[in-house]
């Protein structure tokens, strides 16, 4: 690597002041769902710890998404933070994480009609804003299957589901997580909420803007009666129709929810540019003005090399670049990137489910 092509990278290995907390880089682990939790209780386990520990050089790791309840897991064997001994099993990951150094943000889940009621409390319906199913598909421990039709969530039923935030955002903070990243996107519930196409309400939650923003904001303001505002920060996806969830007009929606959580003082916003694992330019939206409109941090998100990622963070399009399935396959992405050097493959076939094998022993470079 040349001097120059040294020194222009080194913005993405800097130190960035997260809130109170000092990132050692610029590198940010994705959440990733990887179904390994243990199979009858959701809990993690030791496999998890050591996989988390692995890949502590990232700035921050935000976990994989975890239900804050039963109605709220969408796939098989994902973990939860809502039982004792989910509590326990996040402990010995967070205690692994601080271990070896690392910091960790929990993201919290709830999936609403993305499920299938195999997963639901005593086989019901998933619930949703509206009762419109989605054209997707879940993963079960028989395969992948079609998700199954939601019902929609009664006026009376949302305060509950807020309330579940709140305690779930209690035991995170039991668990000894150094913060917590709320979900809302990818199409799962607060997603659902926020767009046109999978809202469908008539009442206070329903039709203008400032209504589909409100269950973002409430859940939003319930984890911040737990959490300090420089240690909570949520995931968005503008664009992106993943689980089938469109807005005719998304800039007239994202706008206004980032501005409004601008004003409550989140740490960051970590934004899905494009399409969830797919084309970054699959709609127009101008992602550096929502950057500019959110007072925090910008986390970018998908599809970024090591390249894009430096031009990112030189030309202050981001603050912070989130990487996802590379650190599947590189438990030391941040040395890789670092030395510009090889990245394993990630074994595609590995990804959910299973064992240590392709989750815990893909090598590091130093290994023969």
């Amino acid at each position: 690597m040349t001097t120059a092509a040294a020194a222009e990278a080194d913005i993405l290995f800097s130190p960035f002041e997260l809130g109170y907390l000092r990132l050692p880089n610029r590198i940010v682990m994705a959440p990733l769902t990887r179904s390994r939790a243990t199979k009858d209780t959701l809990a993690p386990n030791d496999l998890n710890a050591e996989y988390y520990a692995q890949r502590a050089s990232a700035g921050l790791i935000i976990s994989e998404a975890t239900q804050i309840t039963q109605e709220g897991q969408g796939y098989v064997w994902t973990p939860g933070i809502y039982s004792e001994a989910q509590v326990e099993g996040w402990r010995k990951v967070t205690n692994a994480v601080h271990a070896e150094g690392g910091l960790i943000f929990i993201q919290l889940w709830h999936v609403g009609r993305v499920s299938h009621v195999s997963l639901q409390p005593g086989g019901g319906a998933p619930v949703a804003p509206s009762a419109i199913p989605a054209k997707t598909q879940t993963f079960l421990a028989s395969g992948r299957a079609d998700v199954s039709t939601p019902r929609a969530l009664r006026l009376d039923e949302i305060p509950r589901i807020i309330a579940e935030y709140k305690t779930a955002a209690e035991n995170a903070k039991r668990a000894g997580f150094d913060g917590v990243e709320i979900h809302g996107a990818n199409g799962y519930l607060i997603d659902q909420f926020l767009k046109d196409g999978t809202n469908k309400r008539t009442d206070s939650y329903g039709g203008p803007i400032e209504n589909r923003i409100r269950f973002a904001l409430e859940v939003t303001d319930a984890v911040l009666s737990v959490w300090d505002k420089a240690r909570v920060g949520i995931r968005l996806s503008p664009v992106s129709p993943a689980n089938d969830a469109l807005d005719s007009d998304p800039a007239k929606v994202f706008f206004p929810l980032v501005e409004a959580l601008s004003r409550r003082g989140l740490a960051y916003i970590h934004v899905i540019e494009g399409a969830t694992g797919g084309p970054r330019d699959i709609a127009p939206f101008d992602f550096v003005g929502l950057h500019k409109a959110f007072r925090g941090a910008y986390i970018a998100n998908n599809a970024y090399t090591r390249e894009l990622a430096i031009e990112t963070l030189q030309a202050g399009r981001a603050d912070l670049i989130a990487f996802g399935k590379l650190f599947i396959s590189n438990p030391d992405l941040v040395e890789r990137l670092r030395e510009n050097a090889p990245l394993n493959a990630p074994h595609l076939e590995t990804f959910y489910g299973g064992d240590a094998l392709g989750y815990t022993d893909y090598p590091a470079l130093g290994d023969a």
